[in-house]
């Protein structure tokens, strides 16, 4: 009988490590994420310096980073005016060098310090991340900003509600629900983000069909067909500004409008890609199917 307990005993807990195991096994391939639905993002700013992108600042040459305004410091990428006397209008922006067209971008921003002195009013912690843009080879050498569209981004004054991720158009418009907006720019949902706080904005562009706004994961703004045209854009090539063209693709650029602002974790995952289940480099999350860029497994 002492024998009999013994071994029931034993076969229990042989019974219950097997049970265990089985549960940890099961826990692991429930909570692993399919390779095809991991996200690969990219990160577009190395945080040591400006490899891979294009600096044009209205009043100068491509590339001529006038008075070291666009800089990298401890791993961040400034937005910078303690070599200016006075701004000048001197509006610049800085491009990555590769277009896209299916994509997520996110990033975060923060404003700091004083405005440059003689820079607009209405510049105040006011900078701005810019969408199927124009290239910065393309833009003439005294134009402001480029034809694009503009995610706008705003800091508080300490009072005022100033919403950020807002929709600024500059030589574009956009539609919504089938109407065509000519408004300059449109107010985002977004809450007011006061002081040197950073702030996450993410930008869901696909195509020439949707562009979604984000803050802090929540959606703040969309709206339909990026197109050329309207103004708020000088010094233009008139070639490249054909009137009534969908914008399905373009560059992206991070603004410099005259208030220091900083910006960081800088990262795009691409939304076109391989749409096969059968390939080797299959992902779930593509929305613009790229055949050329199956592999096999």
């Amino acid at each position: 009988m002492l024998l009999s307990m013994k071994s029931r005993a034993r076969a229990s807990v042989l019974l219950g490590s097997f049970f265990f195991s089985l549960t940890l096994t099961c826990t692991a391939h429930l909570g692993a994420q399919p390779a095809a639905d991991r996200e690969e993002w990219v990160s577009l700013f190395n945080g040591q310096d400006l490899e891979g992108w294009d600096i044009k600042i209205r009043g100068h040459d491509l590339n001529q980073n006038y008075l070291n305004t666009f800089r990298v410091e401890d791993g961040i990428l400034k937005v910078s005016y303690d070599g200016y006397s006075r701004f000048e209008e001197a509006f610049g922006h800085l491009f990555y060098h590769q277009p896209f067209s299916y994509y997520r971008l996110r990033l975060e921003y923060r404003f700091v310090d004083r405005q440059a002195e003689g820079a607009p009013g209405w510049a105040f912690r006011n900078s701005g991340i810019m969408v199927h843009s124009q290239s910065a080879a393309s833009m003439g050498r005294d134009q402001d900003f480029p034809i694009s569209i503009e995610v706008q981004l705003l800091g508080g004054d300490g009072s005022r509600d100033r919403p950020t991720a807002n929709l600024c158009t500059p030589g574009t418009h956009v539609e919504r629900e089938g109407a065509l907006v000519t408004q300059h720019c449109l107010e985002s949902t977004s809450p007011t983000f006061h002081g040197d706080q950073w702030v996450s904005v993410e930008v869901e562009v696909l195509g020439g069909e949707k562009i979604r706004h984000r803050v802090n994961g929540e959606t703040v703004c969309e709206y339909e067909k990026p197109q050329i045209g309207g103004g708020v854009v000088s010094g233009f090539d008139p070639a490249v500004k054909q009137d009534g063209r969908l914008l399905t693709e373009g560059y992206i650029s991070l603004q410099s409008e005259s208030h220091p602002v900083h910006f960081r974790n800088i990262e795009l995952l691409d939304l076109t890609g391989c749409a096969d289940p059968n390939a080797s480099n299959y992902k779930s999350y593509v929305v613009k199917p790229d055949a050329s860029r199956c592999r096999p497994k």
